[in-house]
């Protein structure tokens, strides 16, 4: 059998393991064992088979004619879908193994047979969508993954939020279906097929190639979460289940990624243009998802901005890419790419990592409000390290994995700066200043959070009744937390696998340049494993101190307060209050007054809450005021089939007006 034949049999083990259970009762585990044991038997094939097709760098294609032979379905297992394929199977695998215990089947017998039904459809969806090769099963293994990742959001759909997060969902993953139909009907009238084969030199006009680029750009952008398409991301994040939260963030976003670098390899050599607007939408992003998770009080809702931040720096190295293509660069094209690819993987782990570790808290404790936890790395210690590592990564410091994605990107837009050469592209380097910015704030975003989850007091009876995860949870935590410190200690491994995509997807008349020869991993490698040591030998240090001397237990400082209680620390809302007022101008923060100016004043309290600008401040306006112009024609609609027949009979006689000659009529009556 071939890589490709593998790769499908991975998909349909997949996508038919919930269905046991549906013959089974609610309660039964049985189904629910059975549902996890197909997943991640068919997730571990077709890892391992997308592994051995990436690093062989073979293209396997196959086509398939079901029942409309002039529309038969191509497959194409090739070095791109093969690099995306790894992470949806591995994360598929490590949410599998995190809801043995997070959404057991005897404690949620009324969803738990839809969640993993539904759950393995998602999966199963994601690899179609990666293997189509035209536009027909592209669409239709798209609109399976909308459906099913509706479902799965709206898991808990007795609870009101839920329903409005998922409605939203669903009205923005189809919008962008509906915008992709307007694609592939453009491809279909410049090239008259729908398989993703390289558009001929000629065959189209510099309008109908922006158009398609456009198209995509709208189409995909809404499934990535690129700004201000993200409207729907915050939401469906925080209220799905915490192991779907992890896959939508880690791969579902990412379709829309591998989208638009599937069509871009298909269009003609763009210009510098569009290199430099994605470049800046990437930017943007990126400072704009980092400053809204700043003011974010909901734990998930928190991490789900940081999915639009890492997003946008994913965008910016794909806006490099295009800049070296269009400047007849290799060098950034491939730092670019790499870049971008690398950071694919590293965000599907880390992000994963972290959306898991919340849910354990989540679990745990009872609540998502950040206020409301504290202390919970004396009860939840291997949590709340798992934790720190994903904290680590995703904030781009070394030794992790989310140093090396972003070094490849700086190290691409600082050569543009040293290149010297004049054109449009010569201001990209100003890039680099906003990514430094969105690493800097997102170390503090994270500050906040494991000061105010993990450390200082106990802040509600909830967090005092916290205990630590169960086995089967931590040991999907740690399995994305060794690829965080696999590919952070070693990257150059990796180095031939993203060799090959690059080298398939960048077309230049000079082949690019392998990025081992690009940058110096020996020595980088080198100086994280000091650091690593270094960090280590001080930890144990200190440990080592602390035991041979016996302390007496106090509190830290207390500004004065004889008996300082939990309600004094410092919660989410003061500890980024300079921040979130720094940038009022963009958050525009709600804030509750904590000023006392009674002689004898009552309690107090000071909160603060940062809306979803897009949607709270655009869209519902928007939709509220076409309620309200669109109310007059609901005097058309009585419930009354006789007047239903009435509109069809008139609607019919319209249409067969419009099949009169009337210019011939016309013309004839003028001259009698």
């Amino acid at each position: 059998m071939t890589c490709l034949d593998l790769s499908l049999v991975a998909l349909l083990l997949t996508a038919l393991s919930g269905v046991p259970g549906l013959a089974l009762g609610r309660r039964s585990c049985v189904g629910q064992n059975l549902a996890n044991g197909l997943l991640i038997a068919g997730a571990l094939l077709g890892a391992g088979t997308a592994l051995v097709a990436l690093l062989g760098g073979t293209i396997e294609t196959s086509t398939f004619v079901g029942m409309l032979p002039a529309l038969p379905l191509h497959l194409r297992l090739d070095p791109l879908a093969a690099f995306f394929l790894v992470p949806v199977y591995v994360l598929g695998a490590a949410g599998s193994l995190y809801g043995i215990r997070y959404w057991k089947q005897a404690e949620h017998p009324e969803n738990g047979r839809k969640l993993r039904l539904c759950f393995g459809l998602l999966i199963a969806s994601l690899a179609g969508v990666v293997l189509a090769a035209d536009g027909v099963a592209f669409l239709f293994a798209w609109e399976i993954m909308a459906l099913s990742a509706f479902l799965l959001v709206t898991t808990e759909d007795e609870r009101v939020e839920v329903r409005q997060a998922g409605w939203v969902y669903l009205v923005s993953t189809h919008v962008a279906t509906l915008v992709l139909f307007a694609f592939f009907g453009l491809w279909w009238a410049t090239t008259g097929s729908l398989e993703f084969r390289p558009l001929p030199s000629g065959a189209s006009t510099p309008g109908v190639t922006i158009s398609l680029f456009l198209l995509a750009l709208l189409g995909f952008g809404l499934k990535a979460g690129i700004v201000p398409l993200h409207f729907w991301l915050p939401a469906a994040h925080a209220n799905a289940p915490s192991h779907v939260s992890a896959l939508l963030s880690g791969v579902v976003l990412k379709m829309g990624i591998y989208g638009l670098l599937r069509i871009l390899m298909l269009l003609p050599t763009p210009p510098p243009a569009v290199g430099m607007l994605l470049l800046g939408v990437g930017a943007g992003s990126a400072l704009y998802g980092v400053l809204f998770a700043l003011g974010q009080h909901d734990f998930k809702r928190l991490l789900a901005y940081h999915s639009v931040e890492n997003i946008g720096i994913i965008v910016m190295g794909l806006g490099l890419a295009l800049i070296g293509v269009s400047a007849q660069q290799p060098a950034w094209a491939a730092l670019g790419l790499g870049g971008c690819l690398l950071h694919v993987w590293n965000h599907a782990f880390f992000k994963a990592l972290l959306f898991l570790a919340a849910g354990s808290v989540i679990h745990s404790v009872g609540t998502r409000e950040i206020d409301r936890l504290g202390g919970l790395a004396v009860p939840m210690a291997r949590t709340a390290t798992l934790f720190a590592i994903g904290a680590t990564a995703i904030c781009g410091l070394p030794p992790l994995n989310g140093f090396v994605s972003e070094l490849l990107i700086y190290v691409g837009l600082l050569r543009i700066s040293g290149d010297g050469t004049a054109g449009l592209w010569s201001v990209a380097p100003l890039a680099v200043p906003m990514l430094a910015m969105a690493g800097a704030l997102a170390i503090a975003c994270f500050v906040k959070v494991f000061g105010s989850v993990f450390l200082g007091p106990q802040r509600s009876a909830d967090a005092a009744r916290a205990h630590e995860s169960s086995p089967s949870m931590l040991l999907a935590m740690s399995l994305l937390a060794l690829g965080c410190i696999g590919i952070g200690a070693l990257p150059v491994l990796l180095m031939p696998a993203l060799d090959r995509v690059v080298q398939t997807w960048v077309r230049l008349d000079s082949p690019p340049p392998v990025l081992a020869q690009l940058m110096p991993w020996y020595p980088i490698m080198g100086m994280n494993a000091v650091l690593v040591v270094g960090v280590l030998g001080a930890v144990l240090f200190v440990r080592k101190r602390s035991r041979r001397r016996a302390q007496a237990q106090t509190v830290t400082w207390d500004c004065g307060y004889s008996q300082p209680r939990s309600t004094m620390a410092y919660t989410a809302s003061s500890f980024a209050q300079i921040l979130v007022g720094l940038y009022g101008w963009l958050l525009r923060p709600r804030s509750q007054s904590a000023l006392c100016k009674e002689l004898f004043p009552p309690a107090r309290s000071f909160h603060t809450a940062v809306p979803e600008q897009v949607l709270d401040n655009v869209l519902t306006p928007f939709w509220a005021g076409l309620r309200r112009a669109l109310f007059p024609f609901r005097a058309f609609q009585h419930g009354r089939i006789q007047q239903y027949l009435m509109y069809v009979l008139l609607t019919l006689c319209i249409l067969l007006v419009s099949l009169f000659p009337i210019d011939e009529i016309l013309a004839r009556f003028l001259k009698w």
